[in-house]
């Protein structure tokens, strides 16, 4: 029998109308769901009532869920005639249902019940699922009785409510921790989904989509090459071009973005060259013989083909090991006929020889997925007689597989195999992984004021403030010199937070007792995962809090103590749902979405990657006298990462994997990272060096086109930009709902709070700044690590600090954006300069119809631009834009410019670099400040023109105006403009040299510049 309840928390509403003719309601709420249906209390003369009811229903098809629909009625009671009337009604689908852990109260709109009549107000709600067996259902109120007074229907549910909630509330605390567990069920009609316990299944709706195994897939084409065909021409030069290419991958042969279908099956990936391993898995041993004097037997084993040499870990004193390891050769660089599996003993001086198993080539099955994993066997071990009656027994299992097959990813690599300089454990940090960031937050702190504060000086009042702080973030508020023991502050800070919340907050109200010399009167610390969470703007309201003396005693707050303190701090403390954590740059920003998962819009697409193969890379480090490179990809888009097999001792890796993404907003931006992994053979601390990325943005991607193309990996050092090697990239957007996707260009790009109660750019910077760290610290912890260099590179944390070279290049920017005004311009001077008689006389006869027919100006206008549009559309841009050296301004910096951008902050230079670029950066800041101070002047002069400053001035213009309306008044517009614009293009016969009278008198005005200092 299934135990999943919905639960229902009705908090309260507000603002409802008035029903009884005194400007208030007697309101309850009425609630049905899957033929269950359940009532709060009446709340009499109120159109703000509060319940704080919770109800549980029943739900009894999990798998239908998403069918289901909440209805929430709230209704008057008319004592008179023992009527109800509905002032208004939310209703609520499945799919909007989370788990307990993740539920938030939300004040949703009334809606009308009719189309005639009315509603208004709000109603609050928290509606969860859970499949806690010790909750049971609620039981339904007695139905509405006149007689029955509103005193005993709020004890009925209140007796009703208690019934509910006792069971769940009793015992240990691990029972509140099995209530907040929130299960998994097997959705049968998923033929993708991995096998998992029945203990973590939940009901489908809420699993999501069908999970795809997102391991590292290889995918390898036929012998002939790719053509690489140049993406037109380019404003950089041709090697650092994009180049398009038509390879062959799983699903046939790329040719401008189109798949032709081969002979072979398509598979699953279809992004990636299909490429054939050789596995062996090997499960365990026994019965194995004793090697050492004293009986006992060290087991390892090691499989060999070829060069290749594969070994697993080994046992102490153990005959009946169990591995369990997987190792994978590629075929294609397989140069032997037969794999030996060797059985030794460890032993500190020579290994020694304990049996093996020898498997032709040519006999292994082949196993294509989804077929069922291949069952390993017990195989007899031979020694070196080949003799099999006394060496034990090893269970394997062989076969031939693709990188579809799931022992894939966690499988020991023949190209990825480590080397002798770095040990076997190592062995788990080259291989292909998916990571998850952590759910952010933004934590929102209110410090309003203290009450009763105790100073160790009793001669004076303290000079308090407070000191807020969660794990490395720490804010201040500013000094109060109260004149009582009740200092008040009313001071606002922003934190972020990581779900599982694991830090806690913790507040210091400290005493500036003298100069350097703080003293602290008092600690209060709260557990974020008792702080309450919001998603709307809605007033939270504050809480005391008892501060104690020291840290330990604020964290055992039950502890009985002998000294009681009665100092209080009023906070209001919320964790903010309705805001987008900024973790990254706003302009390469791959998620958009708020924290609460409940303000989650279903996704427009699915964004696939297969990350082919890298070529003509540079060497990172020198192995055996020849440069060489050990690397790895990591691509970022959302709160997914992944990270692909390091490939060893290769400057043209393949790796073949492909992942997917799902998309919620074209707006944003995949970015796809190459590194080399300091761990094998590097040195600078084993940090991973930098080899280039890619950035893509969705919305220049075309819907279920595939892009194959080689990414030129430019990186900028301190002696200019360097082409560090090419990355293949295989890209495909799908879009399930276009009409949803055209409706997200007229949405808000960031949620609702952003506007509502907008951060500033000082705390966006700084909260960006924590965010980064946060989410480094964590999959810094994850096995492979991604490390903190390699989270920074992806995320641009160093984007906004200043560069000369940056600078430059947003000035060209700028000034290509105004390109077409000005040339427009131009081409208008050029106009009423007559150099083109026949075209000034045509635009003459142009500008003439549209003054006489104004109606046409918008519309040809339109029309125009949408001209424009159709004949720029044959030659959109085929390809995604990517990095641009002549725009990033990069081909023509100066040395000094590149090492000032590439030091670091605070300055390591010595004191005369520093004085040059000081004098250097004061030269720039005096241009830009005579530019600030000419727009100024001109400002200033257009108010002179009636502040009377220059009062001849402004007594000359004011008869202008008296004339200019005169004449505007009797004459016809259209005369006037057509008269105006025959003047602006008179032919140059009639123009003088000299400046025109407006101008002239406008230069006369007075600005303030003659009062600054």
């Amino acid at each position: 029998m299934s135990h999943f309840k919905l639960g229902v928390e009705v908090v309260g509403a507000h603002d409802l109308l008035a029903k009884d003719g005194q400007g208030a309601s007697n309101a309850f709420v009425e609630i049905h769901f899957d033929n269950q249906k359940f009532r709060t209390t009446t709340k009499e003369k109120d159109v703000n009532p509060v319940w704080n009811e919770s109800f549980y229903f029943n739900i009894s098809d999990p798998h239908k869920l998403s069918e289901l629909t909440l209805d929430a009625h709230v209704y008057h009671h008319t004592k008179s005639n023992n009527k109800k009337t509905c002032i208004g009604k939310v209703s609520l689908t499945g799919t909007s249902f989370v788990p307990f852990s993740d539920a938030v109260l939300l004040h949703y709109p009334l809606e009308k019940p009719a189309i005639w009549s009315r509603a208004r107000g709000e109603l609050g709600l928290k509606v969860f699922v859970t499949n806690d067996p010790h909750i049971r259902t609620s039981n339904p109120l007695p139905a509405m009785d006149s007689n029955m007074p509103a005193d005993q229907q709020a004890q009925a549910s209140l007796e009703q409510t208690l019934d509910s909630m006792s069971d769940a509330f009793s015992g240990d605390k691990s029972g509140l921790r099995q209530r907040r567990t929130f299960h998994h069920l097997p959705n049968p009609d998923s033929q993708q989904r991995q096998a998992v316990p029945p203990q973590m299944t939940v009901p489908p709706q809420m699993a999501g989509p069908p999970k795809t195994n997102y391991g590292a897939y290889e995918m390898r084409g036929g012998p002939q090459g790719p053509r690489v065909l140049y993406s037109g021409p380019s404003m950089q030069p041709a090697d650092y071009a994009l180049k398009e290419t038509s390879p062959y991958l799983g699903g046939g042969q790329i040719v401008g973005g189109r798949v032709i279908p081969g002979d072979r099956p398509t598979s699953t990936y279809d992004l990636v060259e299909k490429m054939q391993y050789l596995f062996v898995r090997v499960v365990k041993a026994r019965d194995l013989p004793s090697k050492d004097v004293t009986g006992s037997l060290d087991p390892y084993v090691e499989v060999k083909i070829g060069n290749y040499k594969g070994r697993t870990k080994y046992f102490e004193k153990n005959k009946n090991p169990e591995w369990n390891e997987v190792f994978a050769f590629a075929k294609d660089r397989m140069q032997a006929s037969e794999l030996e599996v060797v059985l030794r003993d460890k032993d500190l001086v020579l290994d020694e020889f304990v049996g093996r198993v020898r498997f032709d080539l040519h006999e292994v099955p082949t196993r294509v997925p989804p077929d069922s994993p291949l069952a390993p066997e017990w195989y007899r071990l031979e020694d070196k007689n080949r003799d099999k009656k006394k060496g034990g027994e090893l269970m394997l299992a062989v076969w031939i597989g693709t990188q579809a097959d799931e022992a894939f990813p966690d499988a020991w690599h023949s190209d990825a195999a480590v080397t002798d300089d770095v040990p076997p454990s190592s062995q788990t940090h080259i291989r292909s992984k998916v990571y998850h960031s952590p759910r952010l937050w933004y934590l929102r702190v209110n410090v309003i004021e203290a009450q009763d504060l105790v100073s160790s000086d009793k001669n004076r009042f303290p000079d308090a403030y407070v000191k807020v702080q969660i794990g490395n973030q720490v804010f201040r508020t500013k000094t109060v010199q109260a004149r009582n023991m009740n200092p008040m502050w009313n001071e606002e800070m922003m934190f972020v937070a990581a779900d599982p919340f694991e830090d806690h907050l913790i507040l210091s109200v400290e005493d500036r007792a003298g100069p350097n010399k703080d003293e602290t009167i008092g600690k209060v610390i709260i557990p974020l995962s008792t702080v309450d969470k919001r998603v709307d703007d809605k007033i939270l309201r504050g809480r005391w809090y008892n501060m104690e003396k020291s840290t330990a005693a604020a964290m055992d707050g039950e502890k009985l103590k002998k000294d009681k303190f009665f100092s209080r701090l009023h906070l209001r403390v919320c964790l903010e749902g309705g805001y987008h954590v900024l973790d990254e740059s706003t302009y390469y920003s791959s998620d958009l979405r708020p924290t609460a998962r409940q303000l989650w819009k279903p996704s427009i697409g699915v964004l696939e990657l297969g990350i082919l193969n890298a070529d003509g890379l540079h060497p990172m480090k020198t192995r055996d006298g020849k440069g060489t490179s050990d690397t790895y990809c990591v691509a970022k888009y959302g709160h997914k990462w992944v990270r692909t097999r390091t490939i060893i001792n290769s400057l043209s890796p393949k790796y073949n994997e492909q992942y997917t993404w799902e998309v919620y907003d074209p707006a944003t931006v995949l970015t796809v990272g190459v590194f080399d992994n300091g761990l094998i053979g590097g040195s600078n601390g084993s940090r991973d060096a930098k080899i280039g990325k890619v950035r893509i943005r969705i919305s220049t991607l075309e819907t279920g086109r595939v892009y194959t193309h080689s990414y030129p990996l430019l990186v900028l050092h301190p002696s200019g930009v360097k082409k560090m090697g090419e990355l293949h990239l295989a890209i495909r957007f799908s879009c399930t709902s276009m009409l949803n996707m055209m409706y997200l260009y007229a949405r808000p790009l960031l949620p609702k709070m952003h506007y509502v109660r907008p951060l500033t750019v000082i705390q966006q910077d700084s909260l960006r700044h924590h965010a980064v760290s946060i989410v480094a610290a964590r999959l810094t912890r994850a096995e492979p690590p991604l490390k903190k260099e390699v989270i920074e590179y992806m995320s641009d944390v160093h984007s906004h600090l200043w560069s000369m070279r940056r600078s430059k290049a947003n000035f060209f920017r700028l000034m290509s954006v105004f390109s077409g005004l000005l040339a427009m311009n131009k081409w208008f001077g050029e106009v009423c300069m007559w150099k083109n008689p026949v075209t000034t006389v045509l635009v003459h006869v142009l500008f003439a119809m549209l003054i006489y027919f104004p109606e046409l100006i918008l519309p040809t206008a339109f029309l125009y631009m949408f001209v424009i549009g159709i004949w720029n559309y044959y030659y959109r841009p085929r390809y995604p834009p990517h990095m641009n050296t002549r725009l990033s301004y990069a081909e023509a910096v100066h040395p000094d410019e590149l090492d000032e951008e590439f030091d670091t902050f605070p300055t390591t230079r010595s004191p005369e670099i520093v004085r040059m670029r000081y004098d250097r950066l004061r030269s720039v800041a005096g241009r830009i400040q005579s530019v600030v101070g000419d727009v100024a002047s001109q400002g200033e002069r257009i108010q002179a023109l009636l502040s009377w400053r220059d009062t001849r001035a402004s007594f000359i213009f004011l008869i202008f105006c008296l004339v200019a309306a005169i004449v505007l008044y009797i004459t016809p517009f259209q005369l006037l403009a057509l008269v105006a614009g025959v003047y602006t293009m008179r032919h140059p016969r009639f123009r003088r040299k000299m400046p025109s009278v407006p101008f002239n008198f406008f230069r006369r005005l007075p600005a303030r510049t003659d009062s600054m200092l």
